[in-house]
């Protein structure tokens, strides 16, 4: 008997739409049944988890890159029971403002919708996806972002197979802020992606595809 596909919610990184998540939603297509998750209207991460689970199906797996990680671990704080699994990519343990060299805040201030070493494929679709977003949806989302809530109680709350994933070229999630994050969750798989910055399902979408496909598989072992 062919398993039944699984739910699966995808959530964007701040200034990225649904073609952030393009080629995954294409190629788990045999195995889960794909949807993005709206993070466009609200200006804080509960309301954003609210507006995703109110639309959402019973039970589900949800994967986000950065912002959605954040969204994601609220939606378990709310819901844990609706939540299957969960895959954070380019997520911090802690919303806390890390202190940066002046040369590092130049360089993320020239790229605020993703991560500045980018490569030119990648750079322009990124930037694509800035300008159908709008300023104005960026704006909530940053403002989101800038109420850096406590994430103690929802990672407290994550007992279900996870995956976090982070790229080696991250200047926004560093592999020790993935890392941190991937401790504090039982048995918590960790990977890094090589050669990869902030936005790893469009920068390295095959191995992104292989690692979601093992994750909601089970077999993240």
């Amino acid at each position: 008997m062919t398993p039944k596909p699984t739910p699966l919610v995808l959530l964007p990184a701040m200034g990225c739409d649904g073609q952030l998540w393009a080629r995954q939603v294409v190629d788990l297509g045999d195995i889960a049944h794909p949807e993005l998750g709206d993070l466009s209207v609200d200006d804080s991460l509960s309301a954003m988890a609210a507006r995703v689970l109110a639309h959402a199906p019973p039970r589900i797996a949800v994967a986000g890159v950065s912002l959605g990680g954040y969204v994601a671990l609220e939606m378990i704080r709310q819901a844990p029971e609706r939540i299957e699994r969960v895959a954070l990519f380019g997520t911090r343990a802690t919303m806390a403002m890390r202190a940066r060299t002046v040369d590092e805040q130049g360089l993320l201030a020239t790229a605020p919708h993703a991560d500045p070493m980018l490569t030119p494929i990648v750079s322009g679709p990124v930037q694509a996806m800035a300008e159908r977003v709008g300023a104005d949806v960026f704006e909530r989302q940053q403002r989101a972002l800038l109420a850096r809530p406590d994430l103690d109680l929802a990672i407290a709350a994550v007992h279900v197979p996870t995956l976090v994933a982070v790229g080696d070229r991250d200047r926004i999630c560093k592999v020790e802020d993935a890392r941190a994050l991937a401790d504090r969750i039982p048995d918590a798989r960790f990977h890094v992606i090589r050669n990869c910055g902030h936005l790893s399902p469009m920068e390295r979408s095959g191995e992104v595809t292989m690692l979601l496909r093992h994750w909601l598989t089970d077999r993240l072992r």
